[in-house]
Protein backbone atom coordinates (compact mmCIF):
# COMPACT_ATOMS: atom_id res chain seq x y z
CA UNK A 1 0.00 0.00 0.00
CA UNK A 2 1.44 3.37 -1.00
CA UNK A 3 2.23 5.81 1.83
CA UNK A 4 1.12 8.83 -0.18
CA UNK A 5 -2.54 8.08 -0.36
CA UNK A 6 -4.98 10.58 -1.84
CA UNK A 7 -6.16 11.57 1.62
CA UNK A 8 -2.64 12.21 2.90
CA UNK A 9 -1.76 14.24 -0.19
CA UNK A 10 -4.89 16.34 0.33
CA UNK A 11 -4.03 16.88 3.99
CA UNK A 12 -0.48 17.90 3.13
CA UNK A 13 -1.74 20.26 0.44
CA UNK A 14 -4.11 21.87 2.93
CA UNK A 15 -1.33 22.39 5.47
CA UNK A 16 0.93 23.89 2.82
CA UNK A 17 -1.80 26.38 1.89
CA UNK A 18 -2.29 27.52 5.50
CA UNK A 19 1.42 27.42 6.40
CA UNK A 20 2.07 31.09 5.50
CA UNK A 21 -0.89 32.19 7.63
CA UNK A 22 0.20 29.98 10.53
CA UNK A 23 3.73 31.34 10.25
CA UNK A 24 2.39 34.90 10.33
CA UNK A 25 0.25 34.19 13.40
CA UNK A 26 3.18 32.55 15.18
CA UNK A 27 5.62 35.33 14.28
CA UNK A 28 3.44 38.40 14.71
CA UNK A 29 0.89 37.27 17.35
CA UNK A 30 2.03 34.34 19.47
CA UNK A 31 5.68 35.38 19.71
CA UNK A 32 4.94 39.02 20.74
CA UNK A 33 2.37 37.85 23.30
CA UNK A 34 4.88 35.36 24.71
CA UNK A 35 7.55 38.07 24.91
CA UNK A 36 5.09 40.45 26.60
CA UNK A 37 4.34 37.78 29.22
CA UNK A 38 8.06 37.30 29.83
CA UNK A 39 8.72 41.05 30.05
CA UNK A 40 5.82 41.45 32.49
CA UNK A 41 7.59 39.07 34.87
CA UNK A 42 10.80 41.11 34.78
CA UNK A 43 12.11 44.55 35.60
CA UNK A 44 14.02 45.56 32.47
CA UNK A 45 16.41 48.50 32.49
CA UNK A 46 16.65 49.33 28.79
CA UNK A 47 19.68 51.59 29.34
CA UNK A 48 21.85 48.87 30.86
CA UNK A 49 20.03 45.97 29.21
CA UNK A 50 19.72 44.23 32.57
CA UNK A 51 16.62 42.20 33.38
CA UNK A 52 15.65 41.24 36.92
CA UNK A 53 12.99 38.62 37.51
CA UNK A 54 10.28 40.08 39.76
CA UNK A 55 7.52 37.50 39.35
CA UNK A 56 4.08 38.97 39.90
CA UNK A 57 5.21 42.38 41.17
CA UNK A 58 4.12 44.16 38.00
CA UNK A 59 0.69 42.53 38.21
CA UNK A 60 0.41 43.57 41.87
CA UNK A 61 1.27 47.12 40.81
CA UNK A 62 -1.97 47.23 38.83
CA UNK A 63 -3.96 47.32 42.07
CA UNK A 64 -1.88 50.15 43.53
CA UNK A 65 -1.56 52.36 40.45
CA UNK A 66 -3.50 55.55 41.34
CA UNK A 67 -3.83 56.58 37.68
CA UNK A 68 -5.17 53.29 36.34
CA UNK A 69 -8.83 53.82 37.39
CA UNK A 70 -8.95 57.14 35.51
CA UNK A 71 -7.29 55.53 32.51
CA UNK A 72 -9.84 52.70 32.49
CA UNK A 73 -12.68 55.21 32.82
CA UNK A 74 -11.33 57.25 29.90
CA UNK A 75 -10.97 54.03 27.89
CA UNK A 76 -14.58 53.05 28.61
CA UNK A 77 -15.92 56.51 27.73
CA UNK A 78 -13.89 56.73 24.53
CA UNK A 79 -14.64 53.19 23.36
CA UNK A 80 -18.33 53.41 24.28
CA UNK A 81 -18.71 56.76 22.55
CA UNK A 82 -16.96 55.61 19.40
CA UNK A 83 -18.95 52.37 19.19
CA UNK A 84 -22.37 53.92 19.81
CA UNK A 85 -21.91 56.92 17.51
CA UNK A 86 -20.08 54.96 14.80
CA UNK A 87 -22.61 52.13 14.59
CA UNK A 88 -25.61 54.46 14.75
CA UNK A 89 -24.25 56.95 12.22
CA UNK A 90 -22.96 54.22 9.90
CA UNK A 91 -26.35 52.50 9.84
CA UNK A 92 -28.19 55.79 9.32
CA UNK A 93 -25.96 56.79 6.39
CA UNK A 94 -26.29 53.33 4.85
CA UNK A 95 -30.09 53.48 5.05
CA UNK A 96 -30.13 56.92 3.44
CA UNK A 97 -27.74 55.87 0.65
CA UNK A 98 -29.49 52.57 -0.01
CA UNK A 99 -31.69 54.31 -2.55
CA UNK A 100 -31.49 55.28 -6.17
CA UNK A 101 -31.09 58.98 -6.74
CA UNK A 102 -28.81 61.22 -8.72
CA UNK A 103 -25.36 61.52 -7.15
CA UNK A 104 -25.69 58.54 -4.77
CA UNK A 105 -22.32 57.14 -5.91
CA UNK A 106 -20.66 60.48 -5.20
CA UNK A 107 -22.09 60.60 -1.68
CA UNK A 108 -20.99 57.03 -0.99
CA UNK A 109 -17.48 57.92 -2.14
CA UNK A 110 -17.38 61.07 -0.01
CA UNK A 111 -18.42 59.25 3.16
CA UNK A 112 -15.92 56.44 2.57
CA UNK A 113 -12.97 58.61 1.46
CA UNK A 114 -11.69 59.46 5.01
CA UNK A 115 -11.00 55.74 5.55
CA UNK A 116 -8.17 55.77 3.00
CA UNK A 117 -6.55 58.93 4.42
CA UNK A 118 -3.49 58.49 6.64
CA UNK A 119 -4.48 58.47 10.31
CA UNK A 120 -1.71 60.90 11.27
CA UNK A 121 -2.47 63.30 8.41
CA UNK A 122 -6.18 63.20 9.21
CA UNK A 123 -5.54 63.84 12.90
CA UNK A 124 -3.10 66.70 12.21
CA UNK A 125 -5.68 68.49 10.10
CA UNK A 126 -8.31 68.11 12.82
CA UNK A 127 -5.76 69.31 15.35
CA UNK A 128 -5.51 72.61 13.48
CA UNK A 129 -9.29 72.85 13.11
CA UNK A 130 -9.88 72.29 16.84
CA UNK A 131 -7.39 74.87 18.09
CA UNK A 132 -8.61 77.94 19.95
CA UNK A 133 -8.23 80.05 16.79
CA UNK A 134 -8.93 77.16 14.41
CA UNK A 135 -11.51 76.60 11.74
CA UNK A 136 -14.24 75.20 14.00
CA UNK A 137 -14.27 78.26 16.26
CA UNK A 138 -13.98 80.46 13.18
CA UNK A 139 -17.22 78.99 11.81
CA UNK A 140 -18.91 79.35 15.20
CA UNK A 141 -17.75 82.96 15.37
CA UNK A 142 -19.58 83.79 12.13
CA UNK A 143 -22.88 83.12 13.92
CA UNK A 144 -21.88 84.90 17.13
CA UNK A 145 -20.84 81.84 19.16
CA UNK A 146 -17.55 81.82 21.04
CA UNK A 147 -16.17 78.32 20.86
CA UNK A 148 -14.03 76.75 23.61
CA UNK A 149 -10.46 75.58 23.34
CA UNK A 150 -11.61 72.12 22.35
CA UNK A 151 -8.46 70.19 23.20
CA UNK A 152 -7.66 71.91 26.50
CA UNK A 153 -10.77 70.94 28.50
CA UNK A 154 -11.53 67.41 29.61
CA UNK A 155 -15.08 67.07 28.30
CA UNK A 156 -14.55 68.78 24.98
CA UNK A 157 -11.20 67.03 24.46
CA UNK A 158 -12.80 63.60 24.83
CA UNK A 159 -15.68 64.60 22.56
CA UNK A 160 -13.19 65.89 20.00
CA UNK A 161 -11.16 62.68 19.80
CA UNK A 162 -14.35 60.61 19.62
CA UNK A 163 -15.76 62.68 16.77
CA UNK A 164 -12.43 62.69 14.95
CA UNK A 165 -12.24 58.91 15.18
CA UNK A 166 -15.87 58.40 14.14
CA UNK A 167 -15.74 60.66 11.08
CA UNK A 168 -12.65 58.89 9.80
CA UNK A 169 -13.86 55.30 10.36
CA UNK A 170 -17.64 55.49 9.87
CA UNK A 171 -17.21 54.77 6.17
CA UNK A 172 -16.20 51.17 6.89
CA UNK A 173 -19.40 50.42 8.76
CA UNK A 174 -21.40 52.31 6.15
CA UNK A 175 -20.10 49.97 3.44
CA UNK A 176 -20.78 46.88 5.56
CA UNK A 177 -24.32 47.97 6.35
CA UNK A 178 -24.96 49.05 2.76
CA UNK A 179 -23.95 45.60 1.50
CA UNK A 180 -26.18 43.95 4.10
CA UNK A 181 -29.16 46.17 3.25
CA UNK A 182 -28.84 45.39 -0.44
CA UNK A 183 -28.98 41.70 0.43
CA UNK A 184 -32.41 41.95 2.07
CA UNK A 185 -35.03 40.46 -0.31
CA UNK A 186 -37.25 43.19 -1.73
CA UNK A 187 -40.33 40.95 -1.68
CA UNK A 188 -40.29 41.00 2.12
CA UNK A 189 -40.71 44.78 2.09
CA UNK A 190 -43.49 44.54 -0.49
CA UNK A 191 -45.38 41.94 1.55
CA UNK A 192 -45.04 44.06 4.69
CA UNK A 193 -46.35 47.18 2.95
CA UNK A 194 -49.33 45.23 1.58
CA UNK A 195 -50.10 44.12 5.14
CA UNK A 196 -50.08 47.78 6.21
CA UNK A 197 -46.82 47.78 8.20
CA UNK A 198 -45.31 51.19 8.93
CA UNK A 199 -41.77 52.13 7.92
CA UNK A 200 -40.67 51.89 11.55
CA UNK A 201 -42.15 48.42 11.93
CA UNK A 202 -40.55 47.27 8.68
CA UNK A 203 -37.13 48.48 9.84
CA UNK A 204 -37.47 46.91 13.31
CA UNK A 205 -39.08 43.60 12.26
CA UNK A 206 -37.45 42.94 8.88
CA UNK A 207 -34.36 45.06 8.25
CA UNK A 208 -32.62 44.81 11.63
CA UNK A 209 -33.06 41.03 12.06
CA UNK A 210 -31.79 40.32 8.54
CA UNK A 211 -28.72 42.54 8.86
CA UNK A 212 -27.97 41.48 12.46
CA UNK A 213 -25.01 39.23 11.45
CA UNK A 214 -23.38 42.23 9.79
CA UNK A 215 -24.30 44.36 12.81
CA UNK A 216 -22.49 41.89 15.06
CA UNK A 217 -19.42 42.00 12.83
CA UNK A 218 -19.45 45.80 12.79
CA UNK A 219 -19.76 46.02 16.58
CA UNK A 220 -16.86 43.60 17.15
CA UNK A 221 -14.61 45.36 14.64
CA UNK A 222 -15.50 48.80 16.02
CA UNK A 223 -14.93 47.78 19.66
CA UNK A 224 -11.52 46.29 18.87
CA UNK A 225 -10.59 49.30 16.75
CA UNK A 226 -11.63 51.74 19.50
CA UNK A 227 -9.57 49.91 22.13
CA UNK A 228 -6.54 50.08 19.82
CA UNK A 229 -6.88 53.76 18.86
CA UNK A 230 -3.54 55.41 19.51
CA UNK A 231 -2.63 57.96 16.85
CA UNK A 232 -5.63 60.21 17.48
CA UNK A 233 -4.80 60.49 21.18
CA UNK A 234 -1.06 60.87 20.63
CA UNK A 235 -1.41 63.62 18.03
CA UNK A 236 -4.42 65.56 19.34
CA UNK A 237 -4.11 65.56 23.13
CA UNK A 238 -1.17 63.36 24.23
CA UNK A 239 -3.55 61.96 26.83
CA UNK A 240 -4.43 65.32 28.36
CA UNK A 241 -5.66 67.39 29.85
CA UNK A 242 -5.03 65.67 33.20
CA UNK A 243 -5.44 62.10 31.92
CA UNK A 244 -8.94 62.88 30.61
CA UNK A 245 -8.13 61.31 27.23
CA UNK A 246 -5.44 58.85 28.33
CA UNK A 247 -6.86 55.56 27.08
CA UNK A 248 -5.25 52.26 27.99
CA UNK A 249 -3.31 51.77 24.75
CA UNK A 250 -1.73 55.23 25.14
CA UNK A 251 -0.99 54.51 28.81
CA UNK A 252 0.88 51.38 27.68
CA UNK A 253 2.99 53.55 25.41
CA UNK A 254 3.69 56.06 28.17
CA UNK A 255 4.78 53.47 30.71
CA UNK A 256 6.90 51.45 28.29
CA UNK A 257 8.52 54.12 26.12
CA UNK A 258 8.26 57.44 27.96
CA UNK A 259 8.85 56.20 31.51
CA UNK A 260 10.99 53.24 30.30
CA UNK A 261 9.12 50.75 32.48
CA UNK A 262 8.96 47.90 29.98
CA UNK A 263 7.79 45.37 32.56
CA UNK A 264 4.79 47.37 33.74
CA UNK A 265 4.02 48.48 30.19
CA UNK A 266 3.92 44.84 29.09
CA UNK A 267 1.60 44.05 31.99
CA UNK A 268 -0.76 46.83 30.87
CA UNK A 269 -0.58 45.53 27.29
CA UNK A 270 -1.66 42.09 28.50
CA UNK A 271 -4.49 43.75 30.44
CA UNK A 272 -5.61 45.43 27.22
CA UNK A 273 -5.37 42.12 25.37
CA UNK A 274 -7.53 40.44 28.01
CA UNK A 275 -10.17 43.19 27.67
CA UNK A 276 -10.27 42.75 23.89
CA UNK A 277 -10.58 38.97 24.18
CA UNK A 278 -13.27 39.10 26.88
CA UNK A 279 -15.40 41.68 25.05
CA UNK A 280 -15.09 39.76 21.79
CA UNK A 281 -16.09 36.48 23.44
CA UNK A 282 -19.04 38.11 25.21
CA UNK A 283 -20.30 39.62 21.98
CA UNK A 284 -19.82 36.32 20.17
CA UNK A 285 -21.83 34.46 22.81
CA UNK A 286 -24.61 37.07 22.72
CA UNK A 287 -25.06 36.42 19.00
CA UNK A 288 -27.36 33.52 19.87
CA UNK A 289 -29.82 35.94 21.47
CA UNK A 290 -29.89 38.88 19.10
CA UNK A 291 -28.46 37.67 15.79
CA UNK A 292 -30.92 36.22 13.30
CA UNK A 293 -29.60 33.66 10.84
CA UNK A 294 -31.81 33.06 7.84
CA UNK A 295 -32.34 29.37 7.21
Amino acid sequence: MSFWTTRRRDVLTGYLFIAPQLAGVALFVLLPVGMAIWYSLNDWNIFTGRQTFVGGDNYAALTSDPQLPRVLLATAVFSGGVVIVNITLGLLIAVLLNRRFRGVTLFRTLFFSPVVVSVVAWTLVWGFLLQDNGGINGLLGTVGITGPNWLQHGGTAMASVIITQVIRSVGINMVLFLAALQGVPGELYEAARIDGASSRAIFARITLPLISPTLLLAVIVTVVGALQSFAQIAVLTEGGPELSTTVLVYYVYQQAFEFNDIGYGSTLALLLLSFVMILTLVQWQLRRKWVFYEQ
